[in-house]
C-alpha cells in the first residue's frame, strides 16, 4: 500500500467573511487561537505517522489572519512533518495581511508556494464578493514577495458574478496576467445556500453566459503559455500544483483542523465544524469507508477533471480491473463525448463544460 504523502492544515480564522464563501471560518478572535492550535497539536500527534511529504498545505480559512507570535506557534507544531528539501509547501493568504517580517518568517520556515484569494479587481464585484483589492497595492506586494524570494505563486479569480460582462472579465484577466504569477486558479460563483449570497436569494447567471465567460478564461489563458491541466486550473509548465493534484489522482491524505477532510486506509473522514466541540478534543464527526467499487468510482470522477484523464494502465495496476469493462466507456468514446489516446481516457476538451452530464452517463 501506498504511504500517505500529504498533509492539508485548516486555520479557520478569517478577518472578513466574503459573501459566497461556503468554507469552515469564523471571525478572528484573538483568545481563540492559541487553545485550537493547542487542539491542532494534539490531532495531529494521535494521528501522523510520520510519513516523508511530498506536499503540505495550510489553507483556510485565511492563514494569513494569524499574528506573527501566533504563526511561531503553528510553525512549531508543523516541525514535527517529516518534510524535504523537495516538498511543496504552500500557505493561503489575503494580500491585506501581506507583510515583510511576516512573509520572511513565512519563507524562511520553508514554505515556497503562495496561494493569494484576490479574485477580481473590478469595483463592483469585490463589493459583491464583500472584498478589497486594488492593483496597485496586490502589484507592490507581489514585488515584495519576490524580493523575499517566492517563486512559486498562486492567484485565485473568480468570475460568472451576476451581471458580469466579458468586457469586465478581460480587464481582470489583463491585470491577473501583468502579474507574471506561475498558476491561476479560476472559480465560477457557485452559490450555497448557507452563504450571504444564498441567504440573499442571489440567481446564478445563465449557463451559456457562464460558458461564453469560462471560453474567454481558456483562450486567454493558454494563449499566454499556461498549461490548462485541470478543469479550472492554470499553470506555467512545471508549476501545476502537486497537493491538488493529490485529491484529482485519487491519493490519500491527512486532513487536520476544524473541518477538515482526510483520506486514510480507505476511510473517507470529515473534522467538525464545530469550534466546541474540536476544542473538546471530538475531532472526526463522520467517517466512511470506500469499497472498492466506490475507490474506483472516485478514481474516474477525480482523474477526468483533470485534461490528461485516467491512464487505463494505471487504473489496472491498482485495482486489477479493466476500466473499459466497469464503466460504459466505448459507447461515450463513439458519441465524442471521451476520447481515447496514447492509453489515456479524457473528456472532449469541446465538451468539458458539460463534464457533470458525462460523468452521470458513467457512473
Amino acid at each position: 500500500m501506498e504511504k500517505i504523502k500529504s498533509v492539508y492544515i485548516h486555520i479557520p480564522f478569517c478577518n472578513n467573511i466574503c459573501s459566497y464563501c461556503d468554507f469552515c471560518k469564523l471571525i478572528y478572535n484573538s483568545d481563540w487561537i492559541n487553545p485550537y492550535l493547542d487542539k491542532l497539536n494534539s490531532e495531529i500527534e494521535n494521528s501522523y505517522m510520520g510519513e516523508e511529504l511530498n506536499t503540505l498545505y495550510i489553507g483556510g480559512g485565511t492563514p494569513s489572519s494569524l499574528s506573527l507570535d501566533e504563526l511561531k506557534k503553528l510553525f512549531s507544531i508543523l516541525a514535527k512533518f517529516n518534510k524535504t528539501s523537495t516538498t511543496e509547501f504552500t500557505f493561503e493568504c489575503n494580500i491585506n495581511d501581506i507583510s515583510e517580517e511576516k512573509f520572511k518568517y513565512l519563507y524562511n520556515m520553508g514554505v515556497n508556494r503562495l496561494s493569494i484569494g484576490i479574485e477580481s479587481f473590478n469595483k463592483d464585484k469585490l463589493e459583491f464578493m464583500n472584498r478589497v483589492a486594488n492593483y496597485k497595492e496586490v502589484k507592490n506586494k507581489m514585488t515584495l514577495l519576490r524580493k523575499i524570494g517566492f517563486k512559486n505563486i498562486n492567484l485565485d479569480l473568480m468570475y460568472a458574478i451576476p451581471n458580469e460582462t466579458i468586457k469586465v472579465l478581460k480587464n481582470d484577466l489583463k491585470k491577473f496576467l501583468k502579474l507574471r504569477v506561475e498558476h491561476i486558479s479560476t472559480y465560477s460563483l457557485i452559490i450555497e445556500k448557507n452563504t450571504l449570497v444564498g441567504l440573499n436569494k442571489i440567481k446564478p447567471i445563465e449557463e451559456e453566459r457562464d460558458f461564453k465567460l469560462y471560453n474567454v478564461i481558456c483562450k486567454k489563458l493558454k494563449k499566454k503559455g499556461y498549461i490548462h491541466y485541470e478543469v479550472s486550473n492554470f499553470a506555467k509548465k512545471g508549476y501545476e500544483s502537486r497537493h491538488n493534484l493529490t485529491y484529482w489522482n485519487n491519493l490519500e491524505y491527512y486532513g487536520f483542523g476544524l473541518g477538515a477532510s482526510g483520506f486514510i486506509e480507505a476511510i473517507r473522514y470529515e473534522n467538525t465544524k464545530s469550534l466546541t466541540e474540536y476544542l473538546k478534543g471530538n475531532f472526526v464527526s463522520s467517517k466512511s469507508l470506500m469499497s472498492k467499487v466506490d475507490n474506483m468510482e472516485n478514481e474516474l470522477i477525480l482523474g477526468l477533471r483533470k485534461l490528461e484523464g485516467v491512464n487505463l494502465n494505471d487504473f489496472f495496476a491498482k485495482y486489477e480491473e479493466n476500466m473499459q469493462n466497469i464503466f460504459p466507456i466505448k459507447p461515450l468514446i463513439k458519441s465524442g463525448d471521451l476520447i481515447y489516446k496514447n492509453g489515456y481516457v479524457y473528456i472532449n476538451p469541446k465538451k468539458l463544460y458539460v463534464m457533470n452530464e458525462i460523468l452521470i452517463k458513467l457512473i
